[in-house]
Order: structure tokens, then C-alpha cells, then sequence
């Protein structure tokens, strides 16, 4: 009897191999998965910021240099433009870079994206931010 038993465990292995091959190949998937899935998330993270990087400096660039444009002259016409500027500036620099996970990062976005327009607009000039695998841009 006690060959029965053995036999019987070896069919039992054989029979329940793949299914303990499906469980090991399940484990060794999902490590190599997430392990990828952290590679090319952090990969995504850092294309990503760097998009927005180069857009918020081209601002904060755009208005440091029409504030200087602008001082030169002796004229109050230019006060509110000097003012919509470093306003811009101000959004800016208080622009959260180092906190990826700050919640009203694209809420902040958005409204130096709208001060830049209208910054544009009280400037009389036609603006376009590109930002692109061939070419990034700002034009006037």
C-alpha cells in the first residue's frame, strides 16, 4: 500500500505542475512588470517636467525681459503693462517646482498660461508656445 501512496504523489505532481508552473510564472510576471512599470513611469515623470520646465522658464523669461523693455521708458502708459508683468513673473516664481504631488499643479498652470495671454494681449503681440520632438519654440 505504502507504493500506491508514493506513486500516487507522483501522478499528483505531475498533474499539479502546471498549475504550480502558472503560479511561479504568475509571480516572476508581476515583479518584472511593476519592476518596468517604475522604470518607464519615472521616465514619463521626467519627460513631462521637463515640458513644463521649459514652459514656465520661456515665461518667466518672456517677462523679465519686456519689464526691462519697458522701464526704459519715462511713460505711465506702460504702468499696467509693467504691473500685468510682474504679476507673470510673481506666478512664476512662486510656482511650486520641487512638489510633484501639489494638487493645484495644473490649476496653476492654467493661470499663468491665462496671464500670459493676456500679458500678450496688452502687448499687441501674437504669441505661440510649442513645445515638440522637432522644435520648442516661442514665437512673436
Amino acid at each position: 500500500m505504502a507504493t500506491v501512496v508514493s506513486g500516487s504523489d507522483m501522478f499528483d505532481e505531475i498533474v499539479m505542475a502546471e498549475e504550480r508552473f502558472h503560479g511561479e510564472g504568475y509571480q516572476e510576471g508581476y515583479a518584472e512588470g511593476s519592476h518596468i512599470g517604475v522604470v518607464e513611469g519615472r521616465r514619463y515623470g521626467s519627460l513631462h517636467g521637463a515640458k513644463i520646465g521649459s514652459e514656465i522658464g520661456c515665461y518667466l523669461g518672456f517677462a523679465l525681459t519686456w519689464q526691462c523693455l519697458l522701464q526704459k521708458g519715462p511713460d505711465d502708459k506702460n504702468s499696467k503693462k509693467i504691473k500685468a508683468l510682474e504679476s507673470l513673473a510673481g506666478m512664476v516664481q512662486r510656482f511650486p517646482y520641487e512638489d510633484p504631488t501639489y494638487e493645484k499643479l495644473q490649476e496653476d498652470l492654467e493661470k499663468i498660461r491665462g496671464k500670459f495671454k493676456q500679458v500678450c494681449s496688452m502687448l499687441n503681440i501674437q504669441s505661440d508656445f510649442r513645445i515638440g520632438t522637432e522644435r520648442s519654440s516661442l514665437t512673436f
